[in-house]
């Protein structure tokens, strides 16, 4: 039965690092982008990975006893409809893997911006799909959050700079070899629910190998890293957050969210689900009482709805601030300051020990 070979690999997905909790609308949403032929040779590419991690047609064919051309055909036929992610193998070979969430899902029908039936249909289905619940599920039933924060550079102050350099959007760029520039998926999907946000949309930046992939696939453009850092000032301008893979190196993509669209600031700004729960923050703000005169900047400007002001005092809720430093960006009294959160502990390692972590806490340890 049709039903058979959807329930598997919906069953296949959720056993991923970055997974998709099983519902019937992710059945849906399957059915809608595969072809029951397509789903069995799905089922054959690994789940115990990293985002990003490849596998040949090969070993995929090798794994379920096929056709090693036939199986290149059919994986190369879904990734060129950008289902799955296409790039290079540890080896060099052209490798395969399932579009973890976060990288990939539900971003490729949206990184171009393209306003098409599909679009729409699919903007739909996921918007069902990705309740308060499922959101919990995939990004917060690790201890070891997958994205983190990073405050506005400027908003940290200048002799703490050095002691904190993981938490620069310039440390991240100066990793980066290769950049690209897509359009925020989250904003997209507003402006196709006719529901439009006043934020800039191009500013998704993507590095090294899930640039390439976006640049290969027309889902982005190259920039320079010159580019990139105009994009981030761009977007401290704005008031938007920075928001990063929870890694010390090799991260992978950039968000400049806001709480109107987007999914991990807007999922905290209506206290759907707790902070820590989904996001690593590791920053607060601080408030020198000296120094403000409760004009109320902060609190218009809070993307979290965090700061409030009565009888011309500011008050900084500490359980929802994300330490973004939009709001010291805004303060013409240097009155607010961002500082580390003694609870939290170092960034994880690299990109790839950032999800081995993750895979190990979600009892799916890679082999």
């Amino acid at each position: 039965m049709e039903g058979t070979v959807y329930d598997r690999l919906m069953t296949h997905f959720s056993t991923l690092g970055m997974g998709y909790p099983p519902r019937d609308v992710f059945l849906d949403i399957l059915r809608e982008n595969f072809s029951p032929e397509e789903a069995e040779v799905l089922l054959l590419l690994p789940t115990r990975v990293a985002p990003l991690q490849t596998v040949s047609a090969a070993e995929a064919a090798r794994s379920g006893g096929l056709d090693a051309a036939s199986v290149a055909e059919m994986l190369d036929r879904v990734a060129d409809r950008n289902l799955i992610y296409r790039g290079k193998t540890a080896a060099g070979e052209v490798g395969y893997g399932l579009l973890q969430v976060g990288f990939g899902f539900p971003q490729t029908f949206f990184w171009k911006g393209e306003d098409t039936p599909h679009a729409r249909k699919m903007n739909q289905l996921i918007g069902k799909y990705f309740s308060r619940e499922v959101t919990q599920d995939s990004y917060g039933s690790s201890e070891t959050k997958p994205y983190r924060y990073v405050p506005v550079e400027q908003t940290i102050q200048k002799d703490k700079q050095a002691v904190y350099p993981l938490h620069a959007m310039e440390t991240v760029i100066a990793g980066a070899t290769s950049f690209a520039v897509a359009h925020c998926p989250c904003r997209v999907s507003m402006r196709l629910r006719d529901r439009p946000c006043e934020h800039p949309e191009e500013v998704c930046l993507k590095f090294d190998e899930m640039a390439e992939y976006a640049i290969e696939r027309e889902l982005a453009r190259r920039i320079t890293r010159d580019e990139a850092r105009e994009i981030i000032r761009l977007s401290a301008r704005e008031g938007l957050v920075h928001f990063v893979d929870n890694a010390g190196s090799g991260v992978k993509h950039n968000c400049n969210c806001c709480g109107c669209a987007c999914w991990s600031v807007g999922t905290i700004r209506r206290r759907k689900v707790p902070r820590d729960t989904l996001m690593a923050t590791y920053f607060l703000r601080e408030t020198d009482p000296d120094r403000c005169t409760g004009c109320g900047d902060c609190v218009e400007i809070c993307p979290v709805q965090a700061v409030t002001a009565e009888h011309g005092r500011v008050a900084v809720d500490l359980e929802w601030c994300i330490g973004c430093g939009v709001c010291a960006t805004r303060c013409g009294f240097d009155a607010c300051a961002m500082i580390h959160r003694e609870d939290r502990g170092e960034v994880p390692g690299e990109f790839g020990a950032l999800h081995r972590d993750i895979l190990r806490e979600k009892a799916t340890e890679p082999e």
